[in-house]
């Protein structure tokens, strides 16, 4: 158990957020055409960018994809969203949609988020020749509050009889509050530096923007999927964990739980790093991850 050779040399220096702020090598190149283009969603305009490989296709898979940010930040922007989408649409050969769906604040709250996810989902498809789509092969995924999302929306749809394709979760968090840690968990903790792990109070003030201040124990399963009775049906899932994170227990139990609801799930646990990898420009634990979500995108 110990970190990433990237990150400890980093860490040498410093233990705070800084050590993450700046890249980790070069952004990769791919030859794309990236579109910004505007949609009528339920809380008004809703934006997406569209990447799309140069050559002519007609049945491409496609991955609609939803950043992080803990529910209130993100963007298109940011590399979770911009050089994830690159990188899987070039890896791939895939159409990639990143969704900006609305960021909760003391007026949007659940379920904004899931109604925009699932409007850009059937947008997608109801579009998929002008993308040049499958559209039997729209995949769902997302990182963090993304994989949340994701995760939601797969349900949503799959009980509104429009079970995605697969999804793909990368460090996500379903269940409210946080599952306890394993032993071997709790051991890769402690060895997080306090400045990079979310205090307890902070995981409860996003809990409460997202919900509104209802408890989360009754939280829909919307909401949070890995409190849902039934999972049956839930759409094929990769599932990728970061080995420092507290989040990572959330998503083991979930893999635990769509099993034995009998979905085929590919669980990895992205090894050395800490939540959120795929902002870690240049790391090449993102590149592998990268490499991962494409070949679950050239699956028949």
């Amino acid at each position: 158990m110990s970190f990433h050779p990237q990150l400890a040399a980093r860490m040498e220096h410093s233990t705070g957020p800084e050590l993450l702020s700046e890249p980790f090598g070069p952004p990769e190149t791919w030859e794309l055409g990236i579109e910004d283009r505007e949609i009528e969603g339920p809380g008004g305009a809703l934006r997406l960018r569209i990447y799309r490989p140069v050559s002519d296709a007609a049945d491409r898979p496609c991955l609609v994809w939803l950043h992080g940010g803990a529910w209130v930040g993100g963007d298109l922007d940011m590399p979770e969203a911009h050089e994830t989408s690159r990188g899987v649409a070039g890896r791939a050969d895939a159409v990639v949609v990143s969704v900006a769906y609305r960021l909760c604040d003391e007026n949007v709250h659940f379920p904004a988020p899931v109604d925009d996810v699932v409007t850009a989902y059937r947008w997608v498809r109801e579009h998929a020749a002008e993308l040049g789509v499958d559209p039997a092969r729209v995949a769902l995924g997302g990182a963090s509050a993304g994989g949340n999302l994701a995760a939601g929306a797969s349900l949503r749809l799959r009980d509104e009889g429009e079970t995605p394709w697969q999804a793909l979760l990368l460090y996500p968090l379903v269940h409210a509050p946080l599952p306890e840690p394993s032993g071997e968990l709790a051991a890769a903790l402690a060895e997080v530096p306090a400045a990079l792990s979310f205090p307890a109070h902070l995981i409860d003030q996003v809990f409460a923007i997202y919900l509104d201040g209802a408890p989360v124990e009754t939280a829909s399963p919307y909401a949070f999927p890995g409190h849902a009775e039934d999972l049956r049906g839930f759409p094929p899932t990769y599932l990728d964990n970061d080995e420092f994170d507290q989040l990572r227990g959330s998503g083991e139990r979930f893999a635990d739980q769509l099993r034995a609801a009998g979905v085929e799930v590919e669980q990895v646990t992205s090894p050395g790093v800490l939540h959120g990898h795929l902002n870690l420009v240049g790391l090449d634990v993102a590149h592998a991850t990268l490499d991962r979500m494409a070949a679950r995108l050239g699956l028949r």
